[in-house]
């Protein structure tokens, strides 16, 4: 198998100038040229590769999508190597410095950073759709005293396609971006209507006067003040946090959002496959695995014998390493620096002296830097997430608000594919074959 560069031919026939692939099958001993673009070859060019004229032609075996990637995407750039990410070619250090929430899911929706005027009809429009049906809150009120939070935004998100019928046209632009409005108008909502929910209190109507983060604190704290005014730091933190979440390649829950979305589903559907995705421990409750290490750690004394469990390999170190990134996760710095400012106005959590005490020792250790183990953005997210009051069940809510930018930036990007069809994935059929039926009175 070798590698060279010579005239080839692309997906659609046109002759192009570029690298290809030389393979040479040993079962039959013929050589077959396979065009490399982007550092990929298609999969699809290995069907030529046949025993026979009735062979099926060469498939690849790939588990949990390790080295095959699903689709052509503009929008997030990851490098884990270096431990860089980019929405739309922008830092992620920069955006988290320098924007809100809501003109980085502008940025991450139509491909560029807004002008004033846009990024003001922007907000303007989110802020007016907030407001749910009341047969919504009716809905969510169905759900048992103690439901978890995630499984209401679930089923919630879900059932918003019962409301808005039109929402199938995904054809259509105009009733496309109405969506893509509600979408991220809603999510906080709904969101905010499960806690209170899981909570036994009642639920609070978005307040258009505050800001997105500052408007979602409202519908979670308010009790009896005429006006709730969160603290700006705890804004600035949860807005830093959504930025952070908003999108993050083709990770589990959105490859759930474009593999759903691909049957041409509408996008509360195909997002409700996302929150589906992220309701998992792997995904969305990996920072509440973090929290209960350091609570079994106790104290910095004991973390040196904790990392000697953990080479021994009897204690599991979590929050540490990603699939991705085999640096620094960019957004685990980000996170570090925004538990300082929560914890000006909340106090001092003794969990962040234990967390900086495992990293110190874990980043000056061969062992942790030979495996390239460093902190990811669940080792800090779950702290500022307590420091804020919320319950664990509502971590992965948190995640899904962020995130929700991403999954319809991903979908859109999904939908106006010419090469994207419905996702049907290849298997490799381990059964029996031939079986006879027995009726069943003889077995």
């Amino acid at each position: 198998m070798t590698t060279e560069t010579q005239q080839s031919t692309d997906g659609g026939g046109v002759a192009t100038s570029g690298e290809t692939l030389t393979v040479t099958d040993n079962r039959t001993g013929r050589t077959y040229e396979i065009p490399i673009q982007d550092g990929t070859i298609r999969a699809t060019e290995l069907r030529k590769i046949k025993v026979d004229d009735d062979d099926f032609g060469l498939m690849t075996y790939d588990p949990a999508y390790m080295a095959t990637a699903s689709c052509r995407s503009a929008i997030t750039y990851i490098d884990g190597d270096r431990g860089i990410l980019e929405y739309r070619g922008y830092p992620i250090e920069q955006l988290a410095e320098n924007s809100t929430y809501l003109e980085v899911a502008y940025l991450l929706i139509h491909g560029h950073l807004p002008s004033r005027q846009e990024l003001d009809e922007w907000d303007h429009m989110i802020t007016i759709h907030t407001f749910v049906h009341e047969n919504v809150k009716e809905f969510m009120q169905g759900f048992r005293y103690d439901a978890h939070p995630m499984g209401m935004l679930l089923a919630s998100v879900g059932a918003l396609s019962t409301f808005y019928p039109e929402a199938s046209a995904i054809k259509d632009p105009e009733v496309r971006y109405t969506q893509v409005i509600r979408l991220l108008a809603k999510m906080p909502t709904l969101a905010a209507f499960a806690y209170r929910h899981n909570r036994g209190m009642p639920y609070v109507y978005p307040d258009n006067d505050l800001s997105y983060p500052a408007n979602f604190l409202s519908m979670i704290y308010k009790v009896a003040e005429l006006k709730y005014n969160a603290d700006p730091r705890l804004e600035r933190a949860l807005d830093v946090l959504f930025i952070l979440h908003a999108d993050h390649e083709q990770n589990c829950s959105t490859s759930a959002v474009r593999s759903v979305g691909s049957s041409q589903v509408d996008p509360y559907s195909a997002i409700a496959a996302g929150v589906a995705a992220l309701y998992g421990p792997l995904h969305g409750g990996a920072n509440e695995q973090v929290l209960r290490m350091l609570r079994r750690i106790e104290h910095k004394d004991n973390v040196p014998d904790f990392v000697k469990g953990v080479k021994a390999g009897n204690e599991r170190l979590m929050g540490f390493g990603h699939r991705v990134y085999k640096n620094y996760d960019p957004r685990a710095k980000i996170i570090q620096r925004a538990c300082y400012d929560v914890f000006e106005v909340t106090g001092t959590n003794p969990l962040l002296d234990l967390a900086l005490e495992l990293e110190k020792i874990a980043l000056e250790d061969e062992y942790f830097i030979e495996r390239k183990l460093y902190p990811n953005v669940d080792f800090y997210s779950g702290i500022i997430y307590e420091a804020l009051g919320m319950p664990v069940e509502m971590f992965p809510v948190l995640f899904a608000i962020g995130r929700t930018a991403g999954w319809i930036a991903q979908w859109l990007e999904m939908i106006d594919d010419q090469e994207q069809k419905i996702s049907r994935p290849r298997q490799i059929y381990t059964g029996p074959r031939g079986q006879q039926y027995v009726p069943i009175s003889e077995r």
